[in-house]
């Protein structure tokens, strides 16, 4: 089968062997560079993921030869797999589709690969993006020096890592007055994260407005659950009766969450 076959097919459909594809893609001379780009994105999935996949993805990235978008994606692939195993740990190893040496070897990986100021800088951004993943000690600083940037994409990048790094409330609240309309979006979706109150009245607004950009009110509505989970509802009304399927099927799921984490405010402490 074509690798872009794949694209348009979701993951749990697959046919058998996909995994083994994209390990030849990726490995072999003959692929256009369309498709190893695109094997390497798929990879990442956590339907074919697994060591020897993560092997040849790291030895991509280290690979001063290829190119810079491929390593760049390699790095981003690396992320979902090294989330789920800082969620969930290796207690049931058979649950995680990476042993726990490859964990750490992919995180030491990219920590010395983000340090090496040789790596190109886009390659250097998505290893950041891709290790925040499964938070380390290094990132904090990482982050913080990637937003005090005058570089506009090292900002994006770091205002991104701030969903999944502990610390930037302050800087949250601040990127949400960006005009670069990326960097707003990532300050929405990291003020639902970590449910910061001082977002309240900006994403509050964002979803109230008419106006409001489709992906950028979709991220905003379901920040509002997370923020104030007693408030959402009201808030949500007005938009459960949207002639968008993606909007009304966000809406609903926003209030699930609120109100599980309204349930949550109400149990006793001890």
């Amino acid at each position: 089968m074509d690798v872009k076959a794949l694209r348009d097919i979701p993951p749990w459909e697959w046919p058998e062997g996909a995994g083994k594809m994209f390990l030849d893609i990726l490995r072999g001379g003959r692929a256009t560079e369309a498709d190893r780009l695109l094997a390497a994105e798929l990879a990442g999935d956590f339907t074919v993921i697994n060591d020897e996949l993560v092997d040849v993805l790291l030895s991509i990235l280290r690979s001063g030869d290829e190119a810079e978008k491929l390593r760049g994606q390699a790095a981003i692939s690396l992320g979902p797999v090294l989330e789920y195993a800082d969620m969930h740990g290796f207690e049931e190893a058979d649950d995680i589709p990476i042993a726990e040496r490859t964990f750490h070897r992919i995180q030491e990986s990219l920590r010395k690969l983000y340090m090496d100021a040789g790596v190109p800088k886009d390659v250097r951004r998505q290893i950041l993006e891709g290790s925040v993943r499964a938070p380390q000690d290094w990132h904090r600083e990482a982050v913080r020096a990637a937003y005090g940037s005058d570089d506009e994409a090292w900002r994006l990048t770091s205002v991104f890592c701030m969903r999944f790094v502990r610390g930037f409330d302050e800087q949250i609240v601040e990127a949400l007055d960006s005009t670069n309309p990326d960097i707003h979006y990532e300050a929405v979706c990291a003020a639902g994260a970590w449910g910061v109150g001082a977002a309240w009245p900006h994403i509050a607004a964002l979803v109230a407005s008419g106006e409001t950009d489709k992906s950028l009110l979709l991220a905003a509505i379901e920040a509002v659950a997370s923020i104030r989970p007693r408030e959402a509802a009201e808030i949500l009304d007005d938009l459960t009766d949207s002639d968008d399927e993606d909007i009304a099927e966000a809406v609903s799921e926003a209030m699930t969450m609120a109100e599980g984490l309204a349930d949550e405010e109400d149990e006793p402490r001890h």
